[in-house]
């Protein structure tokens, strides 16, 4: 990975939040595919918002539409207000997203309140560690940046509890909101995993510490990318593997599968790395982000960047 040391931190700012959702929107068409189905688009290796899949060139799925009810959410109440985000969630489920998680809209539209509903679904299905509390994460990780590594990492935690009763889901949240807060303040998130591992839950570190390590790639995953494993692991793969933001994007498409998760959190982590200015236009372009539930609402690139910028501007600073 090469670093972008020419980005000041509103360039890698405003790169966290709209690298991950031209990753989002760039992988969507792909989901589920086998790997090898970016270059088998694109043997030329320059993709495009090309759609497809009940997906319009640039529209952004789920993952992005959570996160920016995220990020609204913690401008709006200055602060986290776990409820209120909660009930935001069930707006835009009842709304009839395009795409939305099995186990998230299970929580959802369950019936139970914001803090058992998923508890409540951990303890009957006993699988809760989807990537779907990863996908939503660049907004929280840039609001929560300046307050430091452990802060950033506990509200990472209990926006991820909202909607994923597992530990390993919080943990894997919490990882990304520190790298990402390394990647605003200029360092390398790849030299900040073992001290972002030092602070996970020790009944989960080890499995972390396994997926995250240098020399992992996604061929070595024992679940689909779907989880939140795999999902993050092949995230920092990519950006290790690769040196530039489009070439960690195109990289993590190509390993199929989650498509567009793996490409959001790729986009987050990469776009907090070498900034705005990296994100080529005939990706942020067409970028639209559909809002079900709030009337037809739709951003786009500008929107993301002004949101980007006030949550940096807004956030919570050290005590």
């Amino acid at each position: 990975m090469t670093q972008r040391t020419s980005a000041d931190r509103d360039e890698r700012v405003a790169g966290a939040v709209v690298g991950s959702a031209v990753g989002d929107a760039l992988g969507a068409p792909f989901e589920f595919g086998l790997a090898g189905v970016f270059t088998a688009r694109f043997p030329d290796g320059v993709g495009t918002m090309c759609g497809g899949g009940g997906w319009d060139p640039g529209e952004a799925t789920d993952d992005t539409q959570m996160a920016v009810l995220v990020g609204e959410s913690l401008l709006e109440r200055a602060g986290l207000d776990l409820p209120d985000l909660f009930d935001r969630f069930r707006r835009w489920a009842a709304g009839e997203p395009k795409d939305i998680g099995l186990q998230t809209e299970d929580v959802l539209t369950g019936g139970e309140p914001w803090d058992r509903a998923a508890a409540l679904h951990f303890q009957v299905n006993g699988r809760a560690a989807g990537n779907g509390s990863l996908m939503r994460a660049a907004t929280s990780a840039v609001y929560f940046a300046r307050s430091g590594r452990t802060p950033t990492m506990a509200a990472a935690r209990r926006i991820a509890a909202l909607t994923h009763g597992d530990r390993a889901a919080w943990e894997g949240t919490a990882v990304l909101h520190e790298l990402v807060r390394v990647a605003l303040a200029g360092g390398d998130p790849l030299a900040a995993v073992p001290k972002a591992l030092a602070e996970v839950h020790a009944d989960h570190r080890d499995r972390w510490a396994t997926v995250l390590a240098p020399d992992w790639r996604p061929d070595l995953a024992t679940e689909f990318n779907g989880a939140v494993w795999p999902c993050l692991g092949t995230a920092l793969w990519a950006l290790r593997t690769t040196d530039g933001f489009e070439r960690a994007l195109a990289a993590a498409v190509d390993v199929g599968g989650d498509t567009d998760t793996v490409a959001a959190v790729t986009g987050g982590l990469a776009g907090a790395v070498y900034g705005i200015g990296a994100v080529p236009a005939r990706w942020t372009e067409p970028l639209h982000v559909p809002l079900p539930g709030w009337a037809g609402r739709r951003l786009d690139t500008a929107d993301l960047t002004a949101l980007a910028e006030r949550l940096d501007a807004e956030g919570p600073r050290p005590v």
